[in-house]
């Protein structure tokens, strides 16, 4: 069976979703597309006014994403695999959390516009964790800005994810409880989860590895 050719990887701020997606793209030796956060030069400020920077920040996100499935689009179709840690379809569920009622109409009118000919993925994995454990992941890799983070924040976004999940079903989707899962320094983990991935080829799959498999 052929392994997927384009991957992404989705989940809430500090589940690990850029940490899995080196390591497939390493494995597959592939083609890596970040979102770029740092890039954003509204963000420190929209986590110290989220009211006041939400839609610059918001904006700058959707035209950096859009750029850059546009490019995976017109780029070499014969690359075995693409891996990426977002999908352009987040983009609007953060604008739902963050812009006042007119600000998402502007936003709503870009995003019709920019997103008509996005890639869609041939997986998506899921990533889950409590907000306790986003919390402590947060805090660890120290970004600044992020230490502004509050929990209230984190669960909103934790919970539009699994809204947006629910009834998920343009793309294979293989969902991850990631609460006990260390991808950043355990290859055992890696690999269990790995083969899970592999095993994906339709439908909605379900990974809650328990502590006596890990």
């Amino acid at each position: 069976m052929s392994d997927p050719r384009f991957i992404v990887v989705e989940g809430p701020i500090g589940v690990g979703k850029t940490t899995l997606a080196h390591r497939l793209a390493e494995t597959f030796g592939s083609e890596l597309l970040l979102e770029g956060a740092e890039e954003n030069p509204f963000l420190e400020r929209f986590y110290l006014n989220p009211r006041e920077a939400a839609l610059p920040t918001q904006m700058f996100f959707l035209f950096q994403r859009a750029r850059q499935m546009q490019a995976l689009r017109q780029g070499d179709m014969f690359e075995p695999v693409r891996v990426s840690d977002f999908m352009l379809e987040k983009d609007r569920l953060f604008a739902t959390l963050t812009l006042d009622s007119d600000e998402l109409r502007l936003y709503e009118q870009a995003y019709e516009l920019l997103t008509l000919d996005a890639p869609t993925p041939d997986l998506v994995i899921y990533l889950q964790a409590p907000v306790e454990v986003l919390q402590q992941r947060v805090a660890r890799r120290g970004r600044r800005g992020e230490e502004r983070m509050v929990a209230d924040y984190l669960r909103s976004v934790s919970d539009a994810y699994a809204r947006f999940f629910y009834d998920y079903d343009s793309a294979p989707l293989l969902i991850v409880n990631a609460a006990e899962i260390d991808l950043a320094a355990s290859d055992k983990d890696y690999i269990m989860l790995l083969e899970q991935i592999r095993e994906v080829k339709c439908g909605r799959h379900y990974f809650n590895p328990i502590p006596s498999m890990l």
